[in-house]
């Protein structure tokens, strides 16, 4: 559907093997809210898995709110990152941030993840 404002299935880390290859080789970027894990991948798009935990997001709707912004933004940014599996996790600094914060944060995160993973042979 041509009209439709989501993440395709495509765009998504769905299997472990894909988890815990990103989490063996992938290059750490971060700040204050969030943790990026980056590797390269074959797919030739950008994909995004998350990992909210608990201890970091707090209960139901505070990790499902984080991951929608995570998401959004993703969505939104995913034409400027090269071909990585991306891995997002918030930190606990996350749970009491505003969502323009939170979308400051990741706007950050893609653009240094597409400069320091473009050319990075560890990528």
């Amino acid at each position: 559907m041509p009209g439709r404002f989501t993440l395709p299935g495509r765009c998504r880390l769905r299997h472990k093997r894909d988890f815990d290859a990103a989490y063996a080789r992938g290059r750490r970027i971060g700040d204050g809210f969030f943790a990026v894990i980056a590797t390269s991948n074959q797919s030739g798009a950008a994909r995004l898995g998350l990992a909210v935990a608990v201890r970091a997001a707090g209960g139901a709707v505070g990790r499902n709110r984080i991951r929608r912004i995570i998401r959004e933004s993703f969505r939104l940014h995913r034409t400027e990152i090269p071909a990585l599996d991306l891995i997002v996790s918030a930190r606990a600094r996350a749970r009491e941030a505003s969502p323009s914060e939170l979308r400051a944060s990741l706007a950050t995160l893609w653009k240094k993840v597409a400069e320091q993973c473009a050319t990075s042979p560890r990528s």
